[in-house]
């Protein structure tokens, strides 16, 4: 089976298994169960698709599939817009997938650069492909703990630096939803083998990440309280927000936001002064 439809046919298989006919508004069909979920016939009926068809989908041996039918299947699988767009994009013909294509240098918007000038007051990361750093502000490394120089891989740090383990209080929130969000950027840049790379290292250097990456887990950036804990300030408290320009749908400016009058926002310019350092790296 081809890898892009490899990857369809796991998603597909992973979203059939987590759905109960009950919980589907269905009947379940007569006979053994040897699924944990809805069988291929019973999701077929629930998509008003013959079962000769989707198991060709389901299998890959089904070349296209058409956005009403990807659309048909997300109803019945009761996808949210996150894995219905997913969806979407593993089942894109191949050859529409920029294959080969040379991928011009990352560069950092300018308007998010300018948002992220204004806001000195908190940390502020922005981030590109792969979680590449393309910027941040002096406040950022003075939270984590890290430099976080220009290229470097965020991604890997959270997930396999210890120290991010230590300094991050609900790690484990934080890395699911990065693995989801490495799975959901895998599906959309397929083409992509500094990506698939980088995953597949990260995979074999952790089990329990890899084990995390099999449960077909897609995710974008949404709004998470963050805590952390600093050996000079102690506990701080952040909601991180996610901005993303028009033009650049692959750059996220990463907030991170205090509760004005809260312990976190009192601290975090005796932080700034503790930090104090040689630091230009975030102007362009």
């Amino acid at each position: 089976m081809p890898q892009d439809r490899a990857a369809l046919a796991a998603f597909l298989r992973s979203r059939r298994d987590r759905l109960t006919p009950a919980q589907a508004g269905l009947e379940p069909f007569p006979g053994p169960r040897r699924v944990p979920g809805l069988r291929r016939e019973e999701l077929a009926v629930l998509a008003g698709l013959s079962p000769d068809y989707y198991s060709r989908v389901e299998q890959g041996r089904q070349a296209n599939v058409s956005a009403e039918v990807l659309d048909a299947l997300a109803r019945a699988l009761r996808l949210d817009e996150t894995e219905r767009a997913h969806l979407h994009d593993l089942a894109a013909p191949a050859r529409a997938r920029k294959a080969g294509v040379a991928e011009a240098p990352q560069r950092p918007d300018p308007g998010l650069l300018r948002v992220m000038t204004m806001l000195d007051h908190v940390p502020v990361l922005l981030l590109g492909v792969r979680s590449e750093v393309l910027a941040r502000n002096a406040l950022l490394p003075a939270v984590l703990g890290h430099p976080m120089p220009r290229g470097f891989a965020f991604a890997r740090w959270l997930l396999l630096d210890p120290a991010a383990r230590e300094r991050i209080v609900n790690w484990e929130v934080f890395a699911r939803n990065t693995v989801a969000g490495m799975r959901r950027e895998a599906g959309r840049r397929p083409h992509d083998r500094r990506l698939r790379t980088a995953v597949d290292e990260i995979l074999r250097a952790d089990a329990e990440i890899a084990r995390w990456w099999e449960d077909q887990l897609v995710r974008d950036h949404a709004s998470v309280t963050k805590l952390i804990r600093h050996p000079v300030a102690g506990d701080l408290t952040f909601g991180i927000e996610a901005v993303t320009a028009p033009y650049e749908p692959d750059q996220v400016l990463v907030v991170y936001t205090v509760e004005p009058g809260s312990e976190t926002a009192r601290l975090l310019p005796l932080l700034a002064s503790w930090h104090r350092q040689e630091d230009g790296y975030q102007r362009v």
